[in-house]
């Protein structure tokens, strides 16, 4: 693991890391468990996950914990992945003031049950003044719905008056996003083996580095991070522009 970390540039760190968390219920399912095991697994990779980023100086770092599709769950999963939102909250509170982590959240939060809001909005007040990594759960999150969301209340600033429909850009645009505080994701990283954005960030992701690991989720370790940190910087960020234009 430490020759991982001593191959990556702390000079050259992605700013901002998102993390689409897969494969919990499949290595449940090979261990012949419940489901809800393999959730239980996976705290260790956020753990790990967010250490290493916090250790490395990334500054951002977002995780997709539960999608608005996941609502479609089987109610009695929802209800363990629920409790243990909690019990994860309280137990890593701590850890998060000793490391100076800030944590945030985005999704639609009129959809989790009040003890859930009550406690993320409880934790983000006492965070809120760490200065490390910042660290964002998607939760309740979809990203057509956040944009559909945006388009609506630009709408209604439009007839309200409150903006000129000439002023409508791409910046005004990400100005109504869940992620205005933050900038768009360098590196998005999807564990598991599978080949899928499903539904995240899907604005802000425009120029996004994609890695794909193979590994499931709750096996995921610094490590892996390293690995995914590593080949990022092996890659040539060019944004529509030529190489040559890039290395004047």
């Amino acid at each position: 693991m430490t020759e991982l970390k001593d191959q990556i540039d702390t000079s050259r760190l992605p700013c901002h890391i998102a993390i689409i968390m897969d494969g919990n219920g499949r290595w449940a399912r090979e261990r012949g468990s419940h489901r809800i095991f393999g959730h239980q697994s996976g705290i260790t990779a956020v753990r790990e996950t967010v250490e290493g980023a916090g250790e490395l100086g990334v500054k951002y770092l977002t995780l997709y914990a539960f999608s608005k599709e996941n609502w479609c769950r089987p109610q009695e999963e929802i209800e363990a992945l629920m409790s243990l939102m909690v019990s994860t909250i309280n137990s890593e509170t701590e850890t998060l003031i000793k490391n100076n982590v800030r944590l945030l959240v985005i999704g639609d939060m009129h959809n989790l049950p009040d003890y859930i809001t009550a406690k993320l909005a409880e934790v983000t007040a006492i965070t809120r003044n760490n200065s490390g990594l910042t660290l964002i759960i998607a939760l309740s999150y979809g990203a057509r719905w956040e944009i559909a969301d945006a388009a609506k209340r630009i709408a209604e600033d439009v007839v309200s008056g409150k903006i000129d429909k000439s002023k409508i850009n791409e910046t005004m645009f990400s100005e109504y996003l869940l992620t205005r505080f933050v900038p768009d994701p360098e590196l998005l990283i999807r564990t598991s083996g599978e080949y899928r954005i499903s539904n995240f960030l899907l604005w802000q992701i425009a120029y996004t580095e994609l890695f794909f690991s193979d590994t499931l989720w709750p096996d995921f370790r610094k490590n892996h991070l390293y690995e995914a940190i590593i080949d990022y910087q092996k890659r040539e960020r060019r944004f529509g522009k030529t190489s040559e234009q890039i290395n004047l």
